[in-house]
């Protein structure tokens, strides 16, 4: 009897142990290979150099992931590129597609935590791609927040959150999205916090804002650079 008792309990553990193993979601590499990509639009490229991700595109342009995310942190390094030309970049998140306006391909529209090594300094920054525009900051003019809105619980744009990103080096974004909540890091200093209810789930991309160089002469010195691109679901 007392055989059986202590078998029936090391089944009885073994398997609690395999359910609470198989119910843990894995770290997901994204930036080793393209498997995990794919382009929707008529433009932009991408490749792996040394286990980046290396984009570059004649237009504003994301590219996704294959898979659509819920609840996440990604963590992720960028770096911009040394050009005179305009420059900007991003991480788009819980993303939707729908036809592009041009009528060939796709594009993507969502959240999307800001690379902008402008003078104005909004990296870090929340804005809704192809919808309300800037979230965190409010621009004076390109601010549409809705009824989606519900707070946000770090206003002020600081010069700590200003001086977070560091033009021309690697920069480490950590987004946690988690329920409502919304939390982007900039090497490490919170630079938005805000509760919004618009998407509750969407693609994971990274951005190339286009380059004129690119599309005059093929110069792919605009190319903007990403690694250790890691997704954890919650």
């Amino acid at each position: 009897m007392l055989k059986k008792l202590t078998f029936t309990s090391l089944f009885i553990l073994l398997a609690s142990c395999s359910l609470n193993t198989s119910q843990k979601k894995p770290n997901v590499l994204l930036s080793e290979s393209l498997t995990h990509w794919h382009n929707v639009y008529a433009d932009g490229e991408a490749k792996i150099v040394d286990n980046e991700i290396h984009l570059i595109s004649h237009g504003n342009w994301f590219f996704l992931t294959k898979e659509q995310y819920s609840d996440f942190v990604l963590e992720a390094e960028i770096l911009m590129p040394d050009v005179e030309e305009y420059s900007n970049s991003g991480f788009i998140f819980r993303a939707q597609t729908r036809p592009h306006k041009s009528g060939k391909g796709l594009e993507a529209y969502g959240y999307q935590a800001e690379v902008d090594p402008s003078d104005r300094k909004w990296s870090g920054g929340l804005y809704d791609q192809g919808r309300r525009k800037w979230l965190h900051p409010i621009h004076p003019e390109r601010s549409h927040p809705d009824s989606d809105f519900k707070l946000n619980k770090s206003p002020t744009w600081t010069d700590e959150k200003a001086n977070a990103y560091k033009h021309l080096q690697w920069n480490k974004y950590r987004i946690e999205a988690i329920g409502t909540e919304i939390k982007i890091f900039v090497n490490g200093v919170l630079t938005t916090h805000v509760i919004d209810l618009k998407e509750s789930k969407g693609h994971i991309g990274i951005q190339h804002h286009g380059s004129k160089l690119y599309s005059k002469s093929g110069d792919r010195s605009g190319a903007i650079r990403f690694r250790n691109i890691q997704l954890t679901s919650i």
